[in-house]
């Protein structure tokens, strides 16, 4: 095979008429990729093609509860799972044609922990958690003692810290951490105008529906390109507005953004305090209950939780849909996927209720990210990075940054640029942010109040950040694809801590629509 030029690709990019998709570099040029692999080489060259295509019909689109049903049957280890998973990563990202940078960095740990997880089940210690044995995948803005937390960007290349409180606890119900997920640098919160999915050190994220002709949505760009591509069972991802739901929509998977203070932030790179939540990412709704209650619990150190997150705990189940009210928006007649689903759901049970959202944000939004992500980062490197990390601020960052421009910050780094030159005191942050939030809050809930709605149905990420400044948590789900196969996912909105009723309503939309087809490069 000849040796890879991406050059002809990135001429292909050029053509796009988005002008985000012209890519200035696919690889990147700080990771080797041949690296990510080469703790586990030797086991993944003996386990070998024969095994792979053996287990490939078992392994490849199957939710947790049936992988954990072929290992109760004896037909599959979480050794196999594992090494399947890290097999198939590997002969995926060697590919010219089909590599997806979706990966930044893998666990040289997770052979090891998956057989000491076959060893406890054999000694009848596996417990009940239905996560248990499942390999997942974390953003990489989300710490994982053995492995560096980056968030894509060379200033915290070396950044080895203790486990986040949800890695911890995906560990504690036995969980295996296969590896970080690639993601738009700094959470995309670093340049303006440049592609999503980019990151220093993983590269550019490359969307499995369309390599070279859609984008992934991010900032968890990874988390959704790869479990789009069966990477892992499921994915973690991170969301400020509209980055759970935006990669989650963009590459046909289910993604959940919780309530901010569901889940734990302790020990993940921030942007705001104030929207930040890290959530589920998987390929069907199951199987985000699954991730999602095997991160949650109280941590003590997270301000936004309140008490009774400790015991928070959601339910896959198939209710009826009588009695629900659908908030269905006047901004989507003529989109046929969205009336599609509407009718699907009035067809069995659910009210059609016609609402007008009247809301238009007020300005200063980056200002509000831009005040919180100086306070919160400083707060982070000061509290939670390791000693090897050289900055201790934005400041700093911006000017870490050029020192090397090329290399660390190839599309600039204009909002770290904002960010440093900021002027706002803790006052005047706190007065926008409650400003901005009020705003938000008002509409949806004059909205849900005045239509006695249970959910509010929306497309893809459109109305993620007025969703993420409310507070209200919210479940996408693949709805179709459009006629050149772009993916086209169904939103649903709920009021704070409603994450129920949108699992209750998603689970009878993706079992009635089964609109989820893997892609067709990556069956």
């Amino acid at each position: 095979m000849a040796a890879y030029d991406e050059a002809v690709d990135l001429e292909v990019l050029a053509q796009l008429p988005s002008e985000r998709m012209h890519y200035q570099l696919l690889r990147s040029r700080v990771t080797d990729t041949e690296s990510l692999w080469q703790d586990f080489a030797e086991q993944l060259d003996s386990f070998g093609p024969e095994a792979y295509a053996a287990l490939k019909p078992m392994i490849l689109e199957q939710p947790m509860a049936a992988l954990a049903q072929h290992v109760a049957d004896g037909n599959l280890s979480y050794e196999q799972l594992t090494t399947f998973y890290l097999y198939r990563i590997r002969e995926i990202e060697r590919d010219p044609e089909r590599y997806l940078n979706g990966v930044i960095a893998l666990n040289p740990a997770a052979i090891d922990q998956a057989r000491a997880l076959d060893q406890q089940r054999a000694a009848g210690e596996a417990g009940d958690n239905p996560i248990f044995g499942m390999p997942v995948l974390l953003k990489d803005n989300v710490a994982a003692e053995g492995m560096p937390t980056t968030a894509g960007a060379v200033a915290l290349q070396e950044n080895r810290t203790a486990d986040a409180f949800i890695t911890a606890r995906l560990k504690e119900n036995g969980a295996v951490i296969l590896g970080k997920a690639n993601l738009s640098e700094w959470a995309y919160f670093f340049c303006e105008d440049c592609p999503s999915g980019y990151s220093a050190i993983g590269g550019q994220t490359l969307n499995p529906y369309g390599r070279l002709q859609f984008n992934t949505g991010g900032s968890s760009a990874g988390s959704g390109a790869t479990i789009a591509a069966n990477y892992a069972t499921a994915a973690v991802g991170s969301e400020t507005s509209g980055s759970i739901l935006s990669p989650s929509s963009a590459n046909s998977l289910v993604g959940l953004k919780p309530t901010t203070g569901s889940l734990s932030r302790s020990g993940i790179v921030p942007i705001s305090s104030s929207l930040d939540t890290a959530g589920p990412m998987a390929r069907s709704v199951d199987d985000v209950v699954v991730l999602f209650n095997a991160m949650a619990g109280r941590d003590e150190a997270d301000a936004a939780m309140p008490t009774y997150s400790a015991n928070l705990q959601l339910v896959y189940r198939l209710r009826s849909l009588e009695g629900k009210r659908l908030g269905v928006l006047d901004d989507y007649a003529e989109n046929s996927f969205y009336q599609s689903a509407v009718s699907l759901l009035s067809e069995n049970g659910a009210e059609a209720v016609p609402v007008t959202l009247d809301y238009e944000r007020m300005e200063g939004f980056d200002r509000l990210l831009g005040g919180e992500m100086v306070r919160d980062l400083a707060n982070y490197l000061a509290t939670h990075a390791s000693a090897e990390v050289e900055i201790d601020s934005i400041a700093s960052l911006r000017e870490y940054n050029l020192e090397d421009p090329d290399l660390r910050m190839p599309y600039g780094q204009a909002l770290v640029d904002m960010m440093a030159d900021l002027e706002l005191t803790e006052t005047e942050l706190e007065g926008l942010r409650r400003r901005m939030q009020s705003q938000a809050r008002a509409a949806l809930a004059g909205l849900f109040g005045g239509s006695r709605l249970h959910v509010l149905l929306s497309v893809n990420n459109q109305h993620a950040g007025l969703a993420a400044l409310a507070n209200y948590p919210a479940l996408t789900i693949p709805a179709g694809y459009e006629e050149d196969g772009r993916p086209v996912g169904l939103t649903l909105i709920a009021p704070s801590f409603n994450e129920q009723e949108l699992v209750d309503v998603g689970a009878q939309f993706e079992r009635l629509s089964r609109a989820r087809v893997a892609p067709e490069d990556y069956q």
